[in-house]
């Protein structure tokens, strides 16, 4: 894992371990990856899946992921896209 991606996760994980400090790290890593539906051994969890979970955990259910909404525009017409992608202007 490279160090920016270690950064991330811990500076993701700090607050979250704040709330309950009580808990060491493995079972802090249990409880992320319960919250996340995760059934698999710990040694599967993958640090995709941590950050993915720290960062949309407390988001709304309908809430759009951050990387995707960056590129997210209002009803896009997809018809018109893919005519224009093949050369055909439709006016």
């Amino acid at each position: 894992m490279a160090c920016h991606r270690i950064e991330e996760l811990l500076e993701l994980l700090a607050p979250v371990w704040q709330k309950e400090q009580e808990l060491n790290l493995m079972q802090m890593l249990q409880k992320i990856a319960d919250q996340a539906g995760f059934k698999g051994p710990l040694t599967e969890l993958t640090d995709d899946m941590l950050i993915y979970q720290l960062k949309m955990g407390s988001a709304d259910e309908g809430a759009m992921i951050p990387g995707i909404q960056k590129d997210y525009v209002e009803n896009y017409d997809w018809k018109a896209a893919i005519l224009k992608a093949r050369g055909i202007d439709e006016e």
